[in-house]
């Protein structure tokens, strides 16, 4: 999905619209108990109640993709006879209407949580402190707008029908007490903390959009934190598997270019990389239409080799890529870069530069000692106060 259909999706969960029809919800507790469900038509909800469901539901769709938003990925043998698959386009095509296959999808997740929770085996302490867990599911059907020959959209003529669904898992935890104005005694007392529902760790939509249409062989998956992809999630619900999380395709990629270039690998080069990809990531981002960029091994390398790698090196890079990920497979370029940062380390020192700016830094060897320089063209300030530099 690019950043238009991610867009017109958000759209519709827009709150003083009230687009989407219905909303499935599951209370469970830590134990992995069910302790209440429910049923509620998005159109007889309160405006505030409307608000912080569509907020969460938002939330699935947010972050970067390749990172938060991750491809699931169905196999053409699974639209046929996979359960998980079966169950999914049941979902969307029951309107979530229909509580049998609702209640199988709160089952899968709780069957996700209780395995998840036995990988992970707490102390008691760390058990009684487990938040509760809410899992709400929201249908909406979209009336896909008429595209014009130079693309813009016909809003007053549908092409077709996109329906959909949206489903997140909210962890719901208990505040602590708090002294609480008592309006008609006037006074201050003591209250009980309240459950409080929290951001979505995890989420997905099925199936996803692409160019004004339904794509059931892919999902689009959320997780809060790339750190944790919660891999055992889309093995219950999706009967599927997740690539390398984005965090480990940034360490392993970041390595090899470390062992490959080895001496080549200079300030120098790194800057140039930065810059080349950064680039390429910031023109996708500003066509709405454009999918994020992927590099191969063989992208990768004519990068390197545009920055002044030589071709040994380059080679080299090529090879233990292939190694590590595969022969087709690509990697979300914001995975090999950040463009918003550029940061400079040392096991004593950490120098965070913008990333405009990266030229000012660079490195020289002084009387066989090693050094990082700055350019101080203008005010330097050490915290907070401005020095004189002599």
């Amino acid at each position: 999905m690019n950043q238009q259909d991610l867009a017109q999706i958000k759209r519709r969960l827009n709150p003083e619209h009230r687009h989407p029809t219905v909303i499935r919800g599951c209370y469970i507790n830590a134990e992995g108990e069910t302790l209440s469900t429910f049923v509620k038509p998005v159109a007889m909800l309160p405006e505030t109640e409307n608000e912080k469901y569509m907020g969460l539901f938002r939330k699935v769709l947010s972050g970067t993709q390749g990172q938060n938003l991750l491809s699931v990925d169905f196999s053409a043998a699974q639209t046929m006879d996979d359960e998980a698959h079966a169950l999914l386009t049941s979902l969307c095509r029951s309107e979530l209407s229909e509580d049998e296959p609702v209640e199988q999808m709160f089952a899968a997740i709780r069957n996700w949580m209780k395995a998840e929770k036995e990988a992970r085996p707490d102390s008691v302490e760390e058990s009684q402190n487990q938040p509760n867990q809410l899992i709400l599911m929201l249908y909406d059907s979209m009336d896909v707008p008429h595209r014009n020959r130079d693309g813009s959209e016909d809003r007053t003529r549908s092409e077709s029908v996109f329906n959909y669904m949206l489903c997140c898992v909210c962890p719901v935890k208990l505040g602590k007490p708090a002294l609480s104005y008592q309006e008609q005694e006037g006074d201050f007392h003591c209250t009980d903390g309240s459950w409080s529902v929290s951001a979505p760790e995890i989420g997905f939509m099925f199936p996803a959009y692409e160019q004004g249409g339904a794509d059931i062989y892919q999902a689009l998956y959320y997780v809060r934190s790339m750190d944790d992809t919660h891999d055992a999630f889309v093995q219950h619900v999706f009967h599927s598997e997740l690539q390398m999380r984005a965090s480990d395709q940034r360490d392993t990629v970041h390595g090899l270019i470390s062992d490959t270039l080895m001496e080549e690998c200079s300030m120098e080069v790194v800057q140039a990389v930065h810059e080349k990809v950064g680039e390429m990531i910031k023109e996708a981002k500003s066509d709405k239409t454009a999918e994020p960029v992927s590099l191969s091994a063989r992208e990768v390398r004519t990068v390197l080799e545009d920055c002044g790698v030589t071709e040994e090196k380059a080679e080299k890079f090529e090879n233990q890529f292939t190694e590590s990920f595969g022969s087709y497979a690509e990697i979300p370029a914001v995975n090999l870069v950040t463009p918003s940062k550029f940061q400079v380390e040392t096991p004593s020192v950490s120098i965070k530069v913008d990333p405009e700016h990266a030229d000012l830094v660079s490195t020289r060897v002084i009387d066989g000692q090693r050094y990082i320089l700055i350019l101080a063209d203008g005010a330097v300030e050490v915290n907070g106060i401005q020095v004189a530099i002599n």
